[in-house]
């Protein structure tokens, strides 16, 4: 099942309205889409409130609005490389805000106090109820699917600053979507990165120094994941610069694309 959050465009009863939706139809064809609402939150049993719309008749949201981002660095040994560092000997994790995360028809804020921010696509995995101290056998209990997300870095105020909270958290640097896919496989995924359609970055899930069940773990023995929170679960090799009036892409198999564009922040 594919889980959106979108709005009504102009011209429907409902135009500006929000809500949760499924969407059915093949997403190589965009007029196939359509996305049937449904009645308050995705958890739990999701019920249809039976409105239906074409796609072109909605915008998608980032399809999650979550209390937080745990994100995992250094997760595929040849990123940790590239950029002269080590494999951590336990996993490396840091927050972003709710306040970075924009949706697939947003755009990226340049922010002013950097000169090289970069792209990490990378799977996000979105949590579907409350959970602490998860045993791994039971990580697929708590999980209520997956989708596209971009770390947006500013690569030189990472480095200036040696703590990330500026450098990852900035506002608009967290894009999520086009949707959260919850019935997929998540061990052995390919995943993407285009600027202005040329390859940047490609890898698989199966190349992760730690699962998604290993870090599900070790994040909830420090703190509780709420319903909706986010956890990042890092970024193969490839990862590089990006300026206004780029627009990136990240595609992870068997959910689809998340593209942005890159603006000055006005």
């Amino acid at each position: 099942m594919r889980i959106a959050r979108f709005s009504v465009r102009e011209g429907s009863p409902a135009a500006g309205s929000v809500s949760f939706g499924v969407v059915e139809g093949d997403a190589a064809q965009p007029d196939s889409l359509v996305v049937h609402a449904l009645a308050g939150h995705p958890f739990g049993q999701p019920q249809p409130t039976g409105e239906t719309y074409r796609m072109q008749e909605v915008r998608l949201l980032a399809p999650m609005l979550p209390n937080k981002i745990v994100a995992v660095g250094r997760n595929y040994a040849a990123h940790a490389a590239e950029l002269g560092n080590e494999v951590p000997d336990v996993p490396l994790t840091f927050f972003k805000p709710s306040t970075s995360v924009i949706g697939p028809t947003e755009s990226i804020a340049y922010p002013p106090f950097s000169t090289d921010v970069q792209h990490e696509a990378e799977l996000a995995v979105v949590i579907g109820r409350m959970c602490r101290e998860v045993p791994l056998e039971r990580v697929p209990e708590v999980i209520l699917g997956y989708t596209c997300a971009n770390d947006v870095t500013a690569r030189d105020v990472q480095q200036r600053e040696g703590q990330w909270a500026r450098a990852k958290g900035f506002d608009t640097s967290c894009p999520l979507g086009p949707w959260i896919e919850t019935e997929l496989d998540p061990s052995d995924l390919a995943i993407t990165c285009t600027v202005n359609g040329e390859l940047r970055q490609t890898g698989r899930t199966s190349l992760m120094v730690r699962s998604i069940a290993e870090l599900i773990v070790h994040i909830s023995e420090a703190m509780t994941l709420l319903p909706g929170d986010v956890v990042l679960t890092g970024t193969p090799a490839g990862v590089g610069p990006i300026h206004v009036g780029d627009e990136v892409a990240v595609s992870v198999e068997g959910i689809g694309t998340l593209a942005n564009k890159v603006i000055k922040r006005g």
